[in-house]
């Protein structure tokens, strides 16, 4: 039944190709041949401390910040953005076609990283990408304006922070050395720093 359902979405309509097409699509996705994205989250302008090319501010961001934990330690603005820029690297490094040549390696390493940081941080797995980077960016920029860590701490109440508000912004303030982090976030650096995608990884 569900082939003659596609068919009839197929042909049904004007531009009847391009809905075979379409059709034939979801009926692989239906079949399991699909494998499915990693969840990804939009990046807010400015997330990662620039207006400009949000992937590659974050990747600059995320590798200088975890290659050594006394980066971020007692900067809680840039721990928070740095936290962010993984959990939305990600995301972002496996689902938007711009990365299509990045080596597959670094991509999982980034997922690990997501899953390392996660921990670290006591975000809830399976906490929806899009909550971290908007909570974490709205902490940061609270911070930034008025400097007031208990008004910023309002962002990080929700329940997916599961060492509540307090404790999640004293984690912030002293993160431990994160090795996976490290190594995934400067292989990541080596290869799209500029951009492109394509750059050469000579990282362990």
């Amino acid at each position: 039944m569900f082939s003659h359902q596609l068919a009839a979405i197929g042909f049904s309509r004007t531009g009847g190709r391009l809905c075979a097409v379409v059709a034939a699509g979801l009926a692989l996705a239906a079949c399991g041949y699909q494998t499915p994205l990693p969840d990804t989250a939009f990046a807010p302008p400015g997330a990662f401390g620039s207006n400009g090319d949000e992937d590659v501010a974050a990747v600059n961001l995320a590798s200088w910040a975890f290659s050594s934990s006394r980066n971020i330690r007692n900067h809680p603005v840039e721990a928070a953005r740095s936290v962010a820029a993984v959990d939305y690297l990600a995301g972002e490094l496996t689902s938007n076609p711009r990365w299509v040549g990045l080596s597959p390696f670094v991509q999982m390493q980034m997922l690990q990283a997501r899953d390392e940081v996660r921990a670290a941080m006591g975000i809830a797995p399976g906490t929806r990408s899009q909550l971290v980077v908007n909570d974490l960016s709205r902490y940061a920029d609270s911070l930034l304006e008025d400097g007031s860590p208990g008004r910023a701490a309002r962002f990080l109440t929700d329940p997916a922070f599961t060492l509540g508000p307090q404790l999640t912004e004293a984690r912030l303030r002293n993160l431990p050395f994160l090795s996976v982090t490290n190594v995934a976030t400067l292989r990541a650096a080596a290869s799209i720093g500029n951009g492109s995608g394509t750059g050469e990884d000579h990282l362990p």
